[in-house]
Formats: C-alpha cells, sequence, structure tokens
C-alpha cells in the first residue's frame, strides 16, 4: 500500500466568487485524493493550511511514503519548521510531488536550492505537452502529446537546477515554451515537479494529468526509508 498526504492551502475554493470553488467544491487535494484512492494500491489522505502543523510533522511523515504538494499564495504561511520537515523526510526517502505553483513553495526551493522563478500570465493559452522522455515510467500510457485547453502560462527561464530528467514540455499558443514536467533525486528521495494546475481551470479532473499523477505517485514511492541522513556519526575504523 503506498501512503499518499495531499497538501494543498485551500484558499481560493472557499472565496466567496472564486472560480475555484466552482470547480473544486471540496477543494483541489480532494479531488486527487479522490482519483488516488480509486487505486487499490494507494491511501491518500489529505491535509490544508488550517492543519498543516499538526499533520506534516517528522514524526507523522514516517508513515507517508509520497507527499503531493500544491500551494499559491499563501507560500509564506507554511512554517519554515514544516518545510524543514519536509526537506528532511525527503532526503530520508520519502517522494515528493510539487504541482503547479508549488514551484515557490518553501519545501521545493529548500530542495532545489534556487529561485525557482519563471514568467507566467493568465490568458487562457491552450498548452500542448510534449513528452520529452516516453521512455519514464511518469510518461507510461501518455503517447507523444496531449493538449489541454487552457490553463495559466508559464515561461522560461525556469530558474531550478538542472534536472535529472525532463519527462514533459509545454508549448502554449501565446509563444511560450517550459519544463513542465521534471525529476531530481534528493538524498534517497525523488522529486517531480508538474507544471499543469491553476486553481480556476479544472486541470485535475483531466484524466491524462491523473495518469501522469498517478505513475509520479508510482515512481516516486520508495522502495526503502532510512532515518538521520542528516546526521554526521563518528564512527571506528573498519579496519585495525
Amino acid at each position: 500500500m503506498i501512503r499518499v498526504l495531499i497538501y494543498n492551502e485551500f484558499v481560493h475554493e472557499r472565496e466567496s466568487g472564486n472560480k475555484a470553488g466552482e470547480i473544486y467544491p471540496l477543494g483541489i487535494h480532494q479531488a486527487i485524493a479522490d482519483f488516488l484512492n480509486k487505486e487499490e494500491d494507494i491511501q491518500a489522505e489529505t491535509v490544508t493550511l488550517d492543519d498543516v502543523s499538526e499533520k506534516v510533522t517528522a514524526e507523522k511523515l514516517k508513515n507517508v511514503d509520497v507527499l503531493i504538494w500544491w500551494g499559491h499564495m499563501r507560500h509564506d504561511e507554511v512554517p519554515d519548521s514544516v518545510a524543514e520537515t519536509v526537506m528532511e523526510a525527503v532526503l530520508n526517502g520519502m517522494g515528493a510531488i510539487f504541482l503547479h505553483s508549488a514551484h515557490k513553495s518553501k519545501p521545493f526551493m529548500r530542495l532545489m536550492g534556487t529561485s525557482c522563478s519563471l514568467i507566467w500570465r493568465e490568458s487562457d493559452d491552450r498548452e500542448r505537452i510534449w513528452v520529452s522522455a516516453p521512455y519514464h515510467p511518469i510518461a507510461q500510457d501518455i503517447g507523444p502529446y496531449f493538449e489541454l485547453p487552457a490553463d495559466e502560462t508559464y515561461g522560461e527561464p525556469f530558474g531550478i537546477p538542472s534536472p535529472d530528467e525532463t519527462v514533459f514540455i509545454g508549448w502554449f499558443s501565446g509563444g511560450e515554451v517550459f519544463r513542465s514536467g521534471c525529476t531530481w533525486q534528493r538524498g534517497n528521495g525523488r522529486v517531480f515537479y508538474f507544471q499543469p494546475g491553476h486553481e480556476t481551470y479544472p486541470t485535475f479532473l483531466n484524466q491524462v494529468i491523473q495518469k501522469i499523477i498517478l505513475n509520479a505517485v508510482h515512481w516516486t514511492a520508495p522502495s526503502y526509508r532510512i532515518n538521520n541522513c542528516m546526521d554526521c556519526p563518528n564512527v571506528p575504523r573498519p579496519e585495525k
């Protein structure tokens, strides 16, 4: 059983008159949990900004195989201690998937060590997402490309360290291109960043997007975990 924890600020969906609430009445986190929990080998739970300090602790993350993180306008309200806890859990082997505006979340920026900046625009641009690494497990059963009728535009330069793999490359009808799906190894943990998913579009209801997230859960899930990888222990000589 792969144990998944999904974080979402759950702010946009509760704002009066915000389109996000019409698309995701129970929140983006619940929309993702709903399709993941249809899988026999996945158990997904959720956490929001309201209870992130209580549910994202070192002790609780020991029982999480993959953390999925969606954030946007309240990155600064996530305690630094939570971001540090997430980073250490990834270094110890927990998988992590960061969605859309989570490129500026505290945990992702700590794991990348860079600005993670980009250019953006909200103009209903169509996005064509090309599979640039068809051999990668995250791209399994996706085909050469797929399209989203509209999404928030992201564009290069993307201030991230060079990915281990660039699985997807997005092209927008406004002209921009973007490294839309990237992977890294951080310590003993695998990290996947996936760009689509602005809150005012039904991106996470799209079956191709759901398939990619499902593939990513299986890919980032650890085969084993270790503890205290942050320590620098003093050890005796192995040879006399």
